[in-house]
């Protein structure tokens, strides 16, 4: 780390009072990771080895004198620096999903008798199943063209990762090219990339022998070497990869997800040995808990096992919902449980006004995790109410001071589940705040249901005056399943907010040209190297798909899911623009338009009529448009089908698929399917018993078929 910079004498660490402390730490975090970048990212370092090393050797001492510093977000457990601005993004042709969790017996019952309904299967119909154990490592997907390897990304949001081809090439687990017969041109291999548990305690003494930072787990380890951007680093540490899936494929090898397994063995990849065929529920219970009880004897991290459906085919007939496919599940194991104390209870605004308490515990490890904070959920819950009325805990309130049992399974948010009655409970009863938290102390009310009763839901009635929802606004927008623009924290958003920079969203893309005023590189804990990258990010942050765009601006009821509904529903941004304003005006059509939309209902239309109609809304979105290079207009239906870009309803009894599988059919080959019809339907697949909508077709003069019309026309 090259060049030398002058600083004044820093006091003794053990002179220093808990505030100075807690500033210093924040000052080197930012300047630390800082460094990190230049070194790791750039390779412009910008002060000695020597130097940096001082710094880091204060950071330790500073968290040795005052351990509640630590977190695993802290510099003392990075590793190297972050990739998101020094690795380019590749976009997945086919999106990497993530998988539902299953956590008793009953969930996996009810997912093999749901593949039943979905593929109307006689009772004693067998089906298939590929189960294996679920490897805790880091996803990755492996692009070959002509059997070569060309590309490796990670999952990142799922649609596009980060690329690490430099860094995969170095794993002799992964070969530069497929061996054997019947490789497709486009070949892309999917798995995880892994660390042993013999070689993670070997990396960690040679880490703490060389003085470096510990790793907290393999699965952290493997993800810290996988992000090098030195791929020597990579090549010095023991990873390994399986490979279980794919993605886009030129041509299918194999017609089973068993002999896919086969197939990439004989094309160089190590997969799982554990992995087996099971024939029916009982098969696969019994195969969960002979994994879970080899689970400790495994020199690799499993977290559960995962069941998919072995034939090819029905897993296209099951096809996906949302972001996860129906013909898979990972059935986790056990949560993992730890008792702490609960030391305070405080209460964060959300961005649309909701109060959710939020417990503050000792740290406590639990499921290789340091858990400091828990969500309460909400009032009813710290009196030991459930949502719909049940009793918690035996009854047992939740108290500052009180002793409790937190509970972690997989990736679930962690949750106090008891009170442990025999300690000593807290002296007063948490009384629930009726004024908002924010500057304004606006009074708290309780939602009301759908039946017009109290519901559990407290909500500010400040609205877009209250300034803590405000800032949740901001942080959303910022976040990355949306504009993901890296550099701006919460910490830096606050600051910015407080001092009147950043107050909605097209603020952030000003910050560049207001920066002659501003000056942020002068400000404590940034400086040239941060604002440089922070600009970088906006930047990149100005073209942005539609769905994430969508999904940014915030709309109650509108989450992830509800977004790419509508963004595949309309289109482009012109398109959907134009449907909210007419919503928002009570247009009718429009409105039965919208609804017609699959998963899009009443409630989610009243939320786009509410933000719409609001000028302030109105005002902000268009503010931000005007600082935006492009909204990028959702993909784009098969060009090659029958039905792609048209809309369909089916109603009535189907006989040869279920109504959900027809569904499914439709959106894979590139049509919407709608729950209601409108004069903008092109067709009504109608079977025995079909009604209002069969009534609503003949109406609107809309095209009906019969179930065999409708495979006829779709070559099925």
């Amino acid at each position: 780390m090259a060049r030398s910079t002058k600083s004044k004498p820093l006091s003794d660490v053990a002179k220093l009072s808990k505030a100075q402390a807690e500033a210093e730490h924040e000052r080197l975090t930012a300047e630390l990771k800082a460094h990190s970048e230049a070194y790791y990212e750039r390779d412009a370092p910008q002060i000695s080895d020597a130097e940096y090393d001082a710094l880091k050797l204060r950071y330790k001492q500073i968290e040795e004198r005052f351990p509640e510093l630590v977190s695993l977000f802290t510099e003392s457990y990075q590793v190297g620096a972050a990739p998101a601005r020094g690795f380019k993004k590749i976009r997945h042709a086919i999106p990497m999903r993530s998988l539902d969790n299953a956590f008793a017996e009953q969930d996996v019952a009810e997912f093999v008798l749901t593949i039943r309904r979905f593929l109307k299967l006689k009772d004693d119909e067998k089906i298939a199943f590929s189960a294996e154990p679920k490897i805790d490592g880091l996803s990755m997907s492996l692009r070959y063209e002509g059997g070569e390897l060309v590309t490796a990304a990670t999952r990142g949001d799922g649609a596009e990762g980060e690329d690490v081809t430099a860094n995969i090439r170095t794993l002799e687990d992964v070969p530069q090219k497929l061996k054997g017969r019947n490789i497709p041109d486009i070949c892309e291999v999917r798995g995880e990339v892994y660390m042993t548990k013999h070689a993670f305690l070997a990396l960690n003494e040679r880490q703490k022998a060389a003085g470096d930072t510990i790793f907290a787990n393999p699965r952290n380890s493997a993800a810290g070497s996988l992000r090098q951007k030195d791929p020597a680093i990579t090549a010095s540490r023991p990873l390994g990869f399986f490979a279980y899936a794919w993605g886009e494929m030129g041509a299918m090898p194999e017609s089973t997800q068993t002999g896919m397994i086969h197939w990439f063995e004989r094309c160089g990849f190590k997969t799982n040995p554990l992995t087996r065929l099971c024939h029916s529920l009982d098969e696969l219970i019994a195969f969960y808990r002979k994994i879970e009880t080899q689970r400790a004897e495994l020199d690799y991290d499993i977290d559960g096992v995962v069941y998919k459906i072995d034939r090819i085919d029905w897993q296209q007939r099951l096809g996906f919902v949302s972001r996860r496919p129906r013909w898979a599940i990972a059935h986790k194991f056990p949560a993992e449980r730890a008792t702490t104390k609960l030391i305070d209870i405080v209460i964060q605004v959300g961005r649309t006004g909701s109060l959710t308490p939020v417990g503050k515990l000792e740290p406590v490890g639990v499921g290789g995790v340091i858990v400091q904070n828990v969500t309460l959920h909400n009032e009813d819950y710290i009196k030991g109410i459930g949502g719909k009325g049940e009793t918690l805990r035996s009854g047992r309130d939740l108290r500052i001071g009180d002793i409790v049992v937190v509970q972690r399974a997989g990736d679930v948010i962690p949750q106090i589940v008891d009170v442990v009655a025999d300690k000593p409970r807290g002296k007063e009863k948490y009384r629930f705040p009726t004024k908002c938290p924010c500057e304004l102390h606006t009074p708290v009310v309780r939602e009301e249901t759908a039946t017009g009763e109290e519901g559990s839901r407290a909500r500010c009635t400040g609205e877009f005056a209250c300034p803590s929802q405000k800032i949740e606004h901001l942080k959303l927008f910022v976040s990355r399943r949306a504009f993901d623009i890296d550099g701006l924290g919460e910490k830096q958003l606050q600051y910015f907010f407080d001092q009147g920079w950043v107050r909605e969203p097209a603020d952030i893309f000003t910050l560049p040209k207001r920066n002659t005023k501003l000056k942020l590189e002068e400000i404590e804990g940034y400086g040239e190297t941060s604002v440089r990258n922070l600009f970088a990010a906006i930047e990149n942050g100005r073209r942005i798909s539609l769905e994430r765009f969508i999904y940014a601006l915030g709309m109650r009821h509108v989450g992830e899911t509800t977004a790419l509904a509508l963004a595949r529903g309309y289109g482009s941004w012109d398109a959907f623009h134009d449907a909210c304003l007419k919503v928002a005006k009570g247009d009718e059509d429009t409105i039965a338009e919208m609804d017609a939309l699959d998963q899009i209902g009443d409630t989610v239309i009243k939320s786009v009529a509410a933000y719409f109609g609001e000028s302030h809304n109105r005002g902000i979105v268009e503010r931000l448009v005007e600082e935006l290079s492009e909204i990028i207009d959702a993909e784009s239906p098969k060009s090659n089908s029958a039905v792609a870009g048209k809309t369909v309803v089916f109603t009535g009894s189907l006989e040869k698929m279920t109504r959900d599988e027809a569904k499914a059919t439709a959106e894979r080959l590139g049509a919407k399917a709608a729950g209601s019809v409108s004069k903008k339907t092109d067709y009504v697949v109608a079977g025995p018993g079909a009604g209002s909508k069969l009534a609503e077709a003949k109406k609107h003069g809309v095209p009906v078929l019969t179930e065999d019309e409708w495979l006829k026309l779709i070559g099925e």
